[in-house]
C-alpha cells in the first residue's frame, strides 16, 4: 500500500511538472517582483489551474483538519491563512482581468469557475473537524496572550465560521451549500447581463444640428468613437465618458430622454439580459441564508460585522442626513426649475433627462464655472503627476514607471512605489479608459495582498486602480472633468490603504476592513480637490503650461457645495433603496419596479418616470459586495469630513498628521476596530458636524 501511495504522488507530481512547463500559474512567475505574467497567461490556462488550486487547497485543509496534535493559533489559525496560494494566485489574475478585459469566453469561464469556487470555500467553513479545532483556540483566547493584530485573526477566523454556517445542523449546511452555491452564480449573472445590456446600445448621430449645445471637445471624442467602430458620425454610449457629457451639454430634450431611458433601462427590457427575476432570486436566497443563520433579515445578519452593527443605526444616519440636506435639495430644484421655466418661456418640469442639463447652465450663470473651461487645466497625465506628487508630499512616495512588468492590455500602466526611506512598498497598475470588456465605473482592487511570510519577510502588495476617463482624440490628449479628477483621488485613496499596509496576515491588510470604513481612506483624498494649495499644484494647461488661473480656482471652490442638497439626497436615495431590499422579512415576489419607487421615495427629489429602473443595473447591492452596505458611502463621508479638518486646522500638507493617519489608519487594515483606530488618529468621536460645516449646510461658528 505504502509503494502505490508513493508511486500515486510520483504520478501527480509528473503531471504537475509537465503542466508547469506549458501553466504559467504552475510555476514561479519569472517577471520583474512576482508579477503576473499576463503575456504569457492564455484562456486556457485558467480553469486547470483553479482545479489544481482548489485541489491543493483541499489537502491543505485536511491536513489541519485531521492534525493529531492538540490545536494551536499556529498550527490551526495560521496555517490556515496561509493555506491556498496558488488558488489565489490564479483567481486574483482571473478577476482582475475580467472586471477590466472581459471576453465572451471569459465571461462564460467564469460561469464554470464560480460554483467551484463556493463548493472549495464550503467545504472549509463547513468542515466540521477543522471547525472543531478553531473553537479549541477560540475558547483559549483570553489565556493566548497574543498579540492585537494576532488576537483579531482569531477573532475573524472564529466568526468567518459562524456566519458561513459552521454552526448549522447538517441538513442546514446542505441548505447552505444549495443556497450558497446559487448565489453566487445568479450574483455573477446579473453583472454580465448588465455589462451585456448596457455595450448593446449605441446612438449614432449623424446630424451635426442634433449635436447642438455639445461642445467641440466632447464632438471630438464621439467622432473618434464612430471612427473606431467603422461607422461615420458620432457615436455615443452609456458610459460615463460619454453618457455624462452628453445629458449635460445635448440642446434636444427628446435625445437626452432617449439617453436617459437607455440608460435607466439596462437589465429592465424583458429580454436575455433581463435582471428582474435575478433580482427576486438574489434577495429571496440572501432572506432566507439570514434566516438560517438566525436573524430576521439580511441586513441584520450583513451589519453584524460593521462599524453600524444593526439596521436601526444605519437608518438613524440615513435619517438625520436627509432631515439636514432634503430642504436644501428641494430650494435646488425650484431654483433650476425657474431657471429653466425663464429660459424655455413655458411652464416646463424638470425631468430626470433635465436636470443636468439646465444645473450646468445654472452653475455656469451662478460662477461662470464648467466642465469646458476647466477641462485644459486636467490632462490626464498632469493629474497622474499631481496626485503621485500629493502622495510624495503627504507620504514621500515615489513612483518609477515599469514598462518591463507585463500587462493584459496595451492601454495598462505599472509603476514601482518607493517609501521615503528607498524601501520598496508596492506595485501599481493604472487602467485609465473605457472599452467594451470594461465594467462601468471605478474600483481599486488588490492582486496581491501585503502579509508576513514564514520567513519573516514582508511580502509587498501588487494594486490595480481602474477607471473609465474621457479618451484622447486625434488633436487632444485624455483632459478630464473635475468629476473624473475627484473619482482618480478616490480610487488613489483606495490604492493608498492597500500600497501602505503594514501587518502580518493578509487577510487583515490592506482593505481588508469593514466596508462602512473602507472608504473613509478613498474619500478623504477627495477633499483636497477644492484645496487652493493642491489646485495650484495639479492643474496646468496642457497647451501652454501655464497654471490654472487663480480666479478660476477660486470658482472651483465656490461652486463646490453646487445641488449638494441634491446630490446627498441621491446617495440617500440608494442607501435606502438597498436597505429596503435586503430588510424583506418574506420572500419577495412582487413588481421590482414598484418596490424600488417606493423604497426611495423619502429621498427622490426629481420626478419618477413609469417603467425606468435603477435595481436591475445596480451592481454595487446585487453583485459588487454592498448589499446591506451602500450606506457605507455616507458613513465613511461623516468619517472622512472630520479627519480632513485634522489636517485643516494643521495643514493640509502638514506631515506630522499625515504621519498619524498613514500609523493609526492606512496601515493597520483590518488588525484592530475601525473605532479604536479612527479615535486613535483623530482623538474624538466623529460627528455629521464635520460634513455639515464642509457642505455649508451648518456654519462652523454653530459647531
Amino acid at each position: 500500500m505504502r509503494i502505490l501511495i508513493i508511486n500515486f504522488f510520483l504520478f501527480i507530481s509528473t503531471i504537475y511538472m509537465t503542466q508547469a512547463a506549458e501553466n504559467p500559474f504552475f510555476g514561479k512567475y519569472n517577471t520583474p517582483f512576482g508579477t503576473p505574467p499576463f503575456d504569457r497567461i492564455k484562456l486556457e490556462h485558467y480553469e486547470p489551474a483553479f482545479d489544481e488550486g482548489i485541489r491543493q487547497l483541499a489537502e491543505e485543509v485536511y491536513q489541519i483538519a485531521n492534525n493529531t496534535e492538540p490545536a494551536t493559533f499556529d498550527n490551526t489559525i495560521v496555517r490556515l491563512e496561509r493555506s491556498g496560494k496558488l488558488l489565489e494566485k490564479v483567481a486574483s489574475a482571473f478577476f482582475n482581468v475580467l472586471g477590466a478585459e472581459a471576453t465572451d469566453k471569459m465571461m462564460d469561464l467564469s460561469q464554470v469557475i464560480s460554483p467551484k469556487l463556493t463548493e472549495s470555500n464550503n467545504n472549509i467553513y463547513l468542515n466540521e473537524k477543522l471547525f472543531e479545532r478553531v473553537k479549541a483556540v477560540y475558547s483559549q483566547r483570553k489565556a493566548l496572550n497574543l498579540s492585537t493584530e494576532d488576537d483579531k485573526l482569531l477573532e475573524d477566523t472564529y466568526e468567518s465560521f459562524k456566519v458561513r454556517g459552521a454552526d448549522l445542523s447538517p441538513a442546514d449546511k446542505e441548505k447552505y451549500r444549495q443556497l450558497s452555491s446559487e448565489l453566487s452564480l445568479l450574483t455573477l449573472t446579473f453583472d454580465q447581463n448588465a455589462l451585456k445590456d448596457k455595450n448593446s446600445f449605441e446612438l449614432l448621430i449623424t446630424n451635426p444640428e442634433e449635436l447642438s449645445g455639445l461642445p467641440e471637445s466632447q464632438r471630438e471624442v464621439a467622432a473618434a468613437l464612430a471612427k473606431s467602430k467603422g461607422k461615420e458620425g458620432w457615436l455615443f454610449n452609456l458610459s460615463a465618458p460619454s453618457y455624462i457629457p452628453f445629458m449635460r451639454y445635448i440642446d434636444s430634450r427628446g435625445l437626452r430622454e432617449k439617453m436617459y431611458r437607455e440608460y435607466m433601462s439596462v437589465g429592465n427590457k424583458g429580454d436575455e439580459y433581463d435582471n428582474k427575476e435575478n433580482i427576486r432570486k438574489i434577495v429571496n436566497i440572501r432572506l432566507e441564508i439570514a434566516k438560517l443563520m438566525g436573524y430576521n433579515t439580511y441586513a441584520e445578519y450583513g451589519l453584524k460585522h460593521t462599524m453600524a452593527k444593526t439596521p436601526a443605526n444605519v437608518y438613524n444616519l440615513l435619517d438625520q442626513l436627509l432631515d439636514a440636506y432634503k430642504p436644501v435639495a428641494i430650494n435646488e430644484y425650484n431654483q433650476v426649475q425657474g431657471f429653466a421655466m425663464g429660459k424655455e418661456n413655458s411652464n416646463i418640469n424638470i425631468m430626470p433627462w433635465d436636470w443636468s442639463y439646465y444645473s450646468e447652465k445654472v452653475k455656469d450663470l451662478r460662477f461662470d464655472v464648467n466642465d469646458e473651461m476647466t477641462r485644459p487645466y486636467f490632462e490626464l497625465e498632469n493629474v497622474k503627476k499631481g496626485i503621485f506628487g500629493l502622495a510624495t508630499e503627504l507620504y514621500g512616495l515615489t513612483f518609477k514607471p515599469n514598462k518591463e512588468i507585463p500587462v493584459y492590455h496595451p492601454e495598462v500602466d505599472v509603476y514601482e512605489v518607493y517609501d521615503e526611506d528607498g524601501s520598496f512598498l508596492s506595485i501599481l497598475y493604472t487602467d485609465f479608459h473605457p472599452r467594451e470588456g470594461k465594467q462601468s465605473g471605478a474600483w481599486m482592487s488588490p492582486l496581491k495582498e501585503q502579509y508576513t511570510d514564514e520567513q519573516g519577510n514582508d511580502s509587498r502588495p501588487q494594486i490595480f486602480i481602474v477607471m473609465n476617463f474621457t479618451r484622447s482624440t486625434d488633436s487632444k490628449p485624455s483632459l478630464l472633468t473635475f468629476d473624473e479628477a475627484n473619482t482618480f483621488l478616490h480610487e488613489f485613496g483606495h490604492a493608498l490603504h492597500g500600497m501602505l499596509a503594514k501587518g502580518k496576515h493578509k487577510s487583515l491588510s490592506g482593505t481588508n476592513v469593514y466596508r462602512d470604513f473602507v472608504e473613509l481612506p478613498s474619500q478623504i483624498m477627495e477633499n483636497w480637490l477644492t484645496e487652493k494649495e493642491f489646485l495650484d499644484r495639479i492643474a496646468v494647461h496642457y497647451e501652454t503650461g501655464e497654471p490654472i488661473p487663480a480666479e478660476l480656482v477660486q470658482k472651483l471652490i465656490d461652486a463646490a457645495n453646487f445641488n449638494v442638497g441634491y446630490a446627498c439626497c441621491r446617495q440617500l436615495s440608494f442607501g435606502f433603496l438597498d436597505m429596503a431590499w435586503h430588510t424583506i422579512t418574506t420572500p419577495f415576489e412582487g413588481d421590482v419596479i414598484e418596490f424600488e419607487k417606493a423604497a426611495w421615495a423619502p429621498a427622490m427629489i426629481l420626478p419618477e418616470v413609469p417603467g425606468t429602473l435603477m435595481s436591475s443595473s445596480f451592481g454595487h447591492i446585487f453583485s459588487g459586495g454592498y448589499a446591506a452596505g451602500y450606506y457605507g458611502y455616507k458613513w465613511a463621508e461623516v468619517l472622512d469630513a472630520d479627519a480632513f479638518a485634522a489636517f485643516q486646522e494643521a495643514g493640509i500638507f502638514n506631515k506630522e498628521v499625515a504621519r498619524s493617519f498613514r500609523e493609526h489608519i492606512l496601515s493597520k487594515g483590518g488588525t484592530e476596530d475601525p473605532d479604536v483606530l479612527y479615535k486613535r488618529f483623530r482623538g474624538q468621536e466623529p460627528t455629521i458636524d464635520a460634513l455639515l460645516i464642509r457642505t455649508g449646510i451648518k456654519s462652523p461658528e454653530a459647531k
